[in-house]
C-alpha cells in the first residue's frame, strides 16, 4: 500500500470510528489515572479513560494525516505553501489584529525576526512586531 492509499484509507477509517469498539489492553501512567479520578470526583469531570484515550489517539491521527496531506500538497506544489508573513496576516486578522494591514512591515520584521531566531513561526513575527510597535 503506497502512502496516499494509506492516508485515505486513515481517513476513512476515521469517519467510521464511531463503532461500538473493540476490547484492548492500554497502559496508563498512574499518575494520569489518578488525576482523572480527582478530577471525576472534585471537578465534575464526566469522561472515562476508555473515551479519553480513543479521543487522544483520534486528534492524534487527525493531525497526522493533515499533516502528511500537506506535506505531500507542498511537495508536488512548492509554491503553495504559504510564507510565514502569509500565515502570520491568517492569525492576525483571526485575532482582529491591526497588525494584519501591515503586510509590508511584516514583510521587513520577518526579515528581522529570521537573523536573529530561523525558527521563528507566525505567532513570533506577531509578537515581535508588536513588540516594536509598543516601543515606539
Amino acid at each position: 500500500m503506497d502512502r496516499s492509499a494509506a492516508l485515505d484509507q486513515i481517513a476513512d477509517l476515521l469517519a467510521h470510528a464511531d463503532d461500538p469498539g473493540v476490547v484492548t489492553s492500554v497502559r496508563v501512567p498512574g499518575a494520569l489515572r489518578q488525576a482523572l479520578a480527582l478530577a471525576v470526583e472534585h471537578l465534575g469531570l464526566d469522561v472515562t479513560t476508555s473515551r479519553l484515550t480513543a479521543e487522544a489517539i483520534r486528534a492524534t491521527l487527525e493531525t497526522a494525516v493533515l499533516d502528511a496531506g500537506l506535506a505531500d500538497l507542498y511537495a508536488q506544489f512548492p509554491d503553495s505553501r504559504p510564507t510565514l508573513v502569509d500565515v502570520a496576516v491568517a492569525l492576525a486578522e483571526q485575532d482582529g489584529s491591526p497588525v494584519a494591514d501591515t503586510r509590508d512591515l511584516l514583510e521587513v520584521a520577518a526579515r528581522q525576526l529570521l537573523v536573529l531566531h530561523p525558527d521563528a513561526d507566525a505567532r513570533d513575527l506577531l509578537l515581535w512586531v508588536e513588540a516594536q510597535q509598543a516601543a515606539a
